[in-house]
Parts: structure tokens; C-alpha cells; sequence
């Protein structure tokens, strides 16, 4: 939050005076600072987490696979539930990847979206009274990440309940941003 006064600055060497504003930046207590920072640090790990695991999805899904002991994903058919559809996923981007790699550049594209997006949060850690746009913003995106999920999983073919997976991320993704919201709202409160 800002203080602001009119301050007379005399400047004697050019014959005049100068008026400006002068603003002072009320700072979070450390206690609200600390748990603002890790909050908000924790959402940032999940951005970046989530961008780095968009690069390898192929050996993701082979890995992903073999836990759920899956030996040829070829044969999805024969199984059902979780096990059908990852291993769906595993033959699509194997066959994929074999005869059109380029496709995995838009994945490449997905996981610098989010590392993009994660540097904006940067800002709020070190600014938090001041950063409350950034917060917002990432409460819209969240939000919009639920009808998104669900309407070009609908288009695309995604079962329902990993549209509620996807869904999560932007649920889960929330609470510290809200937190924060909290936190600061707290912190002004105790200025005044």
C-alpha cells in the first residue's frame, strides 16, 4: 500500500523549488511475509513443475505405463479404465513421435507457456503489496482452465475424469493465489 505526501524540494543551484509526490511502500509484517513468500513459492514450483514435465511426455507415458504394468500399449483395446486409457495415450504418442515429431513441438510450446507464465509470479515475491494484478490475473487463468478442460477435452475425445485431473491444476492452483489475496488484504489492514 501507498503513502502519499506533497514534499517541497528546494533546489537552490537552478532558482527554483520543485513539489513532488513522495511515496512510501507499507511493508507485509515478516510473519505475513514468510508465509505469503512460501505460499506463493509453492504455486511457482507447481508452474514450473508443470512446464518441465511437458517436454518429456513421451518417456513420461512409457514410465507411466510400466507402473501400471502395461507391456504393449498396441492392445489397449483388451484393457479398461486408467489402464486403457494411459495406455491409449502411451500407442498414440509412440505412433505419433515415429511418423510426425514435429507435433511434439507444441508440446515444447505448452511447457515454455508455463515457465513464461511463472516468471510474471517472480515480481509478487519480492513486492507483494503491489502485485495484486499478478494474483488476480493467475486466479482468472485458473479459472479459465476449468471450461477449457472440459470443452476441448469434450472435442478432443479426453474421458471426463481426466478433464477433472486438468480441472484440478486450476482448483488446486488457486488456493495460494487466494492465500496471498488473503494475506495482503490482512497486511493493509494492520497499516491502517
Amino acid at each position: 500500500m501507498l503513502q502519499t505526501r506533497l514534499v517541497v524540494l528546494p533546489l537552490p543551484n537552478l532558482g527554483f523549488t520543485m513539489t513532488v509526490i513522495a511515496a512510501t511502500i507499507q511493508r507485509m509484517t515478516p510473519a505475513l511475509l514468510f508465509r505469503y513468500r512460501v505460499s506463493l513459492a509453492l504455486f511457482l514450483a507447481g508452474l514450473v513443475f508443470s512446464g518441465l514435465t511437458a517436454f518429456p511426455l513421451l518417456v513420461e507415458i512409457r514410465i507411466l505405463s510400466g507402473w501400471l504394468g502395461i507391456t504393449d500399449p498396441a492392445n489397449y483395446q483388451e484393457l479398461t479404465g486408467l489402464a486403457h486409457w494411459i495406455a491409449y495415450v502411451n500407442f498414440g504418442l509412440e505412433q505419433t513421435y515415429e511418423k510426425f515429431p514435429f507435433i511434439g513441438y507444441g508440446t515444447d510450446w505448452l511447457a515454455f507457456g508455463h515457465l513464461a507464465s511463472a516468471a510474471f509470479f517472480i515480481r509478487p515475491l519480492w513486492s507483494p503489496l503491489d502485485s495484486d494484478w499478478v494474483l488476480k490475473t493467475g486466479l482468472c487463468i485458473c479459472a479459465a482452465v476449468i471450461p477449457v478442460a472440459f470443452i476441448a477435452g469434450h472435442i478432443r475425445g479426453i474421458p471426463v475424469y481426466w478433464s477433472m485431473v486438468d480441472s484440478a491444476f486450476g482448483i488446486f492452483g488457486s488456493i495460494p493465489l487466494i492465500y496471498c489475496l488473503h494475506l495482503t488484504r490482512q497486511s493493509r489492514a494492520l497499516a491502517e
